[in-house]
């Protein structure tokens, strides 16, 4: 996918002429006549960067730059400042309020394209280099009902009793949230709370009081039960921001992306740099997993990025796929084979009490032990 440039400026003739040059460069153009403008597409398009003119009427370029920097939504992205004014104090100033660049006009096209393409480079390289300690996990299935949350939420105490460090799980669609009920607890809203506040407003002590501390070591982030939130799945300049700031305080971060029924699927395993698969024995399951994948490899999965397969063992095995049948079927190995266990569950269920903790000796604990260390095994 083509990277995304907002272009700022108040003539239209450079916003013409800037586009042309970058789209002929292979990008995606977005455009903005005035600084508030351009703050409100920076939130609704996500922009990789920002070219941005300093004189416009009402809001200058350093009234547009300190925004950008001060608003925790948007004040990672890049951002190119572009103007007629050559002055050195005119250039401090620009790098003081937080600008990657500094360009003066009229500049040659080659050039132009030339130190995008550097600021780009750089900003994706400070990208990995922040995201690097910490593991970021997507969990899904191709349809619901297999078991995703409980997955979730075993392992990240498996991961929590190996490595003791920070280690969260977050329920990722409103108005879907299962932990609260399962787990006996009262307040469901954590979730809701963030994505419903405005993004510059989402930092590390708001996420972190909303967080919480289980008796088993790990952070949960519940999400309401209520199905009239499910609206808020639409908020998703908040939803970036919660994601980051949880990837910059956690050492291991588990998130719930249930099915690809979450509009924000493909958003959220965008920053995962492992996804986990949950599968079943099931022909329908099958072929359900490898169109996901197919879509999957768009984000790196399968390359770049790894995939973990993991199949939930629930029905009689005389009526089902077996283990290589479902590994010939999906064309990648299956990293472990869940056992059934209903009396467990249910036990679980009635004590409000994961699985894991109920009885870590049990074989299915064992298995998300198993899990757990194969995971880490690859960090």
């Amino acid at each position: 996918m083509a990277e995304k440039i907002l272009i700022v400026d108040d003539d239209l003739e450079t916003l013409r002429l800037v586009g042309l040059i970058l789209e002929r460069g292979g990008f995606q153009i977005v455009a903005a006549s005035n600084g508030q403008q351009a703050l409100t597409l920076a939130h609704s398009e996500r922009p990789n960067l920002i070219i941005l003119d300093i004189m416009m009427p009402d809001m200058d370029g350093y009234q547009v730059m300190k925004n950008i920097r001060q608003d925790t939504a948007i004040s990672t992205i890049p951002v190119l400042m572009f103007t007629a004014k050559a002055g050195i104090e005119d250039k401090i100033t620009g790098y003081e309020t937080g600008v990657d660049d500094y360009l003066t006009k009229p500049i040659h096209p080659a050039e132009l394209v030339a130190h995008v393409k550097a600021v780009l480079s750089r900003a994706a390289s400070k990208a990995k280099t922040v995201q690097s300690d910490c593991t970021v996990m997507g969990f899904m299935a191709s349809r619901g009902g297999l078991g995703v949350s409980t997955l979730v939420l075993n392992l990240a105490i498996s991961i929590y009793n190996k490595t003791q460090k920070f280690t969260a799980a977050v329920e990722t669609i409103p108005g879907y949230g299962s932990w609260a009920w399962e787990l006996g607890h009262s307040d469901s809203e954590g979730l809701n709370k963030i994505i419903t506040t405005t993004p510059e407003n989402i930092n590390r002590n708001l996420v972190k009081n909303e967080l919480i501390l289980t008796t088993y070591g790990i952070h949960l982030l519940m999400a309401s039960p209520k199905l009239k939130d499910q609206e808020t799945s639409a908020n998703v300049a908040q939803l970036d921001a919660l994601l980051r700031e949880l990837t910059d305080m956690s050492e291991y971060l588990l998130l719930d992306i249930g099915s690809p029924c979450n509009p924000n699927w493909r958003r959220i395993l965008g920053i995962c740099n492992e996804a986990v698969l949950v599968v079943d024995p099931d022909p329908t399951t099958m072929r359900r997993t490898k169109a996901m994948m197919q879509e999957m490899d768009s984000l790196g999965f399968g390359k770049s990025r790894k995939v973990t397969v993991v199949a939930v063992n629930r029905a009689r095995s005389d009526i089902q796929l077996t283990l290589p049948q479902m590994q010939e079927a999906l064309g990648v190995p299956i990293a472990l084979l869940m056992p059934p266990a209903p009396e467990l569950a249910y036990q679980a269920a009635t004590r409000s009490v994961p699985l894991s903790v109920l009885q870590p000796e049990s074989l299915l604990s064992q298995q998300f032990v198993r899990l757990a260390e194969t995971i880490l095994a690859k960090k």
